[in-house]
């Protein structure tokens, strides 16, 4: 995993190819190391992502998202109609870096 962070929000990108196997890791490593960091997903690599396997980042972007921190994939291969409006995903990592700078304004005025 490559990891790049910022002052407000981290990005972290598979480098083994593997959705499945990347979705489960972060399962496991978020919760634990990243539990206080807004964070992007770069899944850009994943030019033929489908909907199942976006599915699959569900859960720990919802358990991300309670805790008051950000959770933003990246990706533009799906079509935003299919996507499920419980996961925030965007085209590109400046739009995700607008999206947790929104969020951050959200949260600061008790949204």
């Amino acid at each position: 995993m490559i990891i790049n962070t910022s002052k407000t929000f981290t990005v972290l990108k598979d480098q083994k190819d593997g959705i499945e196997d990347f979705a489960k890791f972060l399962n496991y490593i978020v919760p634990t190391r990243f539990k206080d960091q807004n964070l992007i997903i770069d899944l850009l690599a994943y030019t033929n992502l489908s909907l199942e396997q976006l599915l699959l980042f569900i859960e720990i972007s919802n358990q991300h998202r309670v805790s008051k921190h950000s959770f933003v994939i990246v990706n533009n291969a799906l079509d935003p109609d299919i996507q499920p409006n419980e996961i925030m995903v965007v085209p590109t990592l400046l739009e995700a870096q607008d999206v947790i700078e929104m969020e951050e304004i959200e949260r600061d005025l008790g949204f």
